[in-house]
């Protein structure tokens, strides 16, 4: 089976400045994967290269089937499309009530027809255990229903593959548990491969899965040296 990501021999620039060298994984469709790290050691700057907010200048990448290393400008938002992406910080939008904020971004992933999108909108309110929001402004919710919206943005276009960048670092280590748990639970229902950013190692160590660790310019998969 192919895999939904993959990278080799890949180098990792910020501008022109080397973060990580000869990166090596895969991940396969319903996989579950940690991405670890210390502050600075390349987690974001390897989820910026897989949805191409970073380009592969060096080496060879695939994600949900296109080509990173040859990608063209007018593709990323077609691989994008692919992907469910999670920011930290939730990255909603303040003027607007839940229901247009998800309905603005089906709208720029190209989707037409109203009906079909409050549907598909009701839909992954209920996945994430938030169905009557709809009508509420983001600062009405808390930091844990604000990311879980979040997490609904990302499950809109029924993504292969989730990237989440730091999911639970805004939010308290109760809140942590349940997001966490929210990933899995939607990676074992929909079959959704998930490679998810971190540095709570108390996280880690209580759902272990398989981990990659970035350190010293390095990605290393921590289940291959166990």
């Amino acid at each position: 089976m192919e895999p939904v990501i993959f990278l080799k021999n890949a180098y990792i620039y910020q501008r022109d400045q080397l973060i990580l060298s000869a990166v090596n994984f895969s991940i396969h469709k319903g996989e579950f994967v940690y991405l670890i790290g210390r502050t600075g050691s390349g987690k974001s700057s390897v989820l910026q290269t897989l949805y191409a907010d970073l380009w592969l200048e060096r080496g060879t990448g695939v994600v949900g089937g296109y080509e990173l290393h040859a990608l063209k400008r007018s593709e990323i938002p077609y691989l994008r499309r692919n992907i469910g992406i999670v920011f930290q910080d939730f990255q909603l939008l303040g003027d607007r009530n839940i229901e247009r904020n998800l309905m603005f971004y089906l709208k720029a992933m190209g989707w037409k027809d109203k009906n079909e999108m409050q549907v598909r909108i009701e839909e992954v309110l209920n996945l994430v255990n938030l169905p009557n929001i709809l009508e509420k402004m983001p600062h009405q919710l808390s930091g844990g229903e604000q990311q879980r919206v979040g997490i609904a943005r990302a499950l809109l276009n029924q993504p292969q593959i989730i990237l989440a960048d730091e999911p639970t670092g805004n939010l308290d280590p109760q809140m942590s548990v349940e997001i966490l748990k929210l990933f899995m639970d939607i990676n074992e229902k929909s079959n959704t491969a998930v490679l998810m950013a971190t540095h709570d190692f108390e996280l880690i160590e209580r759902y272990p899965h398989r981990t990659l660790y970035c350190d010293k310019g390095q990605v290393r998969d921590l289940s291959e040296s166990l």
